[in-house]
């Protein structure tokens, strides 16, 4: 019997540094990568915040929805680890898009189709899960016509108040989430990383 295989994250490009992840207590190797959470986050390169994803069984010719997806470059999942700063996985990635329609169907054709679409006072959201990670993309209506680009990621920390200490003034408040018994905390803009991150409790037992 043949069990379906669903698309699953591989990689993330992130065009930052690899210092200032170090110094938030990310495990960064000398080629400036770091796993999480069986996901291969890649930093450098130019631009800005997140600039490319790469999935795992999909049907994608080098973008879906104008979204950078090149082909991975591992082709299995770097094994889990902890992070100093107590990081375990990512929880989410978030896409920004014009129209939740139009992304929506790119994704599709890909064969990545979104298993849950719902408004919220964000607007209209929807969502699957990409192996240990989910997808939610958000329609902005400030977008321009046809746009569809990356925004930010929230990874999941074995202790808020522990993370709270070790970065100071660089976590905001350690707040409810939106997730039924979780808290979410996000990093100040001032330190350094150009993509939006968050950090978040594991989801309760």
């Amino acid at each position: 019997m043949n069990v379906p295989r669903e698309p699953e994250l591989a990689e993330l490009v992130i065009a930052d540094a690899p210092a200032p992840w170090s110094e938030l207590g990310f495990d960064v190797d000398e080629h400036g990568n770091m796993d999480i959470g069986g996901v291969r986050v890649r930093l450098g390169g130019e631009g800005s915040g997140i600039t490319a994803w790469s999935l795992l069984r999909v049907n994608a010719m080098g973008s879906i929805d104008g979204l950078p997806t090149p082909v991975p470059r591992v082709l299995r999942p770097p094994p889990f680890k902890t992070h100093p700063n107590g990081t375990t996985g990512i929880d989410h990635v978030v896409i920004l898009t014009s129209s939740l329609d139009r992304t929506a169907a790119a994704l599709a054709r890909a064969g990545v189709e979104l298993k849950r679409v719902q408004e919220s006072e964000r607007g209209r959201m929807g969502f699957r899960r990409l192996g240990p990670s989910i997808l939610e993309v958000v329609q902005r209506d400030d977008l321009e016509e046809g746009e569809a680009r990356f925004w930010g990621l929230a990874v999941v920390v074995i202790s808020l108040e522990q993370l709270a200490e070790r970065l100071g003034g660089r976590l905001g408040p350690i707040e409810q989430a939106s997730q039924p018994g979780r808290r979410i905390a996000l990093l100040s803009r001032g330190a350094g990383i150009s993509a939006p991150l968050a950090f978040m409790s594991p989801e309760p037992p």
